[in-house]
């Protein structure tokens, strides 16, 4: 399906993360099985699309590869299982979350899950992705995983009306399962061209680090073990 990019692309800290799959070594749909895990590791998953798969960057440069680092520099043994997947939707997402549960052999301590871009860029009804989102955390609340959403918000030339539905979603499902909510997590690359490539889409290596820096205390404090 080919787009007209130039409306899309005058916005581009906006759709960050949505560019469809391109011709580079993407991650299994599916996480190898996880070696035994020391007494105190605590395991999470993180399921998204080109944001948490490292688009454009080296392996062991993605999100959740630093976002692991970050949390181990806080005390806590994080392995994190990425399960990112450049190109996918929240549909996509729907489709594989029980089957990268199973292949991860045991249950996470907990996930964080970036989804809805890719149906941004498609200009899938917002009521779509509020399906699909729902349905994919009423799996992790089935299986007693909690869970951090990261929200996304609409491109401006989408229109208010757009908008107007696909906003609201996060933070409304969040409530309503009980979720994590990280408020429009890629706002530290606003202003801040050189934190993204040159597709003006997916951020730098640097900009991985300053969305690390400014999600980690939310994730830490939805850590299990670090609850009160």
């Amino acid at each position: 399906m080919k787009w007209n990019l130039v409306a899309l692309l005058a916005t581009p800290l906006a759709l960050l993360g949505c560019k469809e799959a391109a011709p580079t070594p993407q991650p299994s749909a599916r996480p190898a099985a996880l070696a035994a895990p020391a007494a105190d590791e605590v395991t999470i998953l993180a399921l998204g699309d080109s944001l948490f798969a490292g688009y454009g960057l080296a392996p062991g440069q993605s999100y959740p590869a630093h976002l692991e680092t970050a949390l181990k520099a806080r005390g806590i043994p994080a392995r994190i299982v990425n399960a990112g997947v450049s190109g996918d939707t929240t549909a996509d997402g729907l489709a594989r979350v029980d089957f990268v549960l199973n292949g991860m052999g045991r249950k996470p301590a907990m996930a964080i899950i970036s989804l809805g871009g890719n149906d941004m860029l498609r200009a899938v009804p917002p009521a779509e992705t509020r399906r699909n989102l729902a349905a994919i955390l009423v799996k992790f609340s089935a299986a007693k995983v909690p869970v951090v959403l990261l929200q996304l918000l609409a491109a401006p030339n989408l229109g208010k009306d757009y908008a107007g539905g696909f906003n609201p979603i996060y933070p409304q499902l969040a409530k309503q399962y009980g979720a994590t909510l990280v408020p429009f997590w890629l706002a530290p690359l606003q202003g801040h061209p050189e934190l993204v490539q040159g597709d003006h889409i997916h951020p730098t290596l640097p900009g991985i680090d300053a969305l690390v820096a400014g999600t980690v205390d939310r994730v830490v404090g939805a850590v299990p073990s670090m609850r009160r």
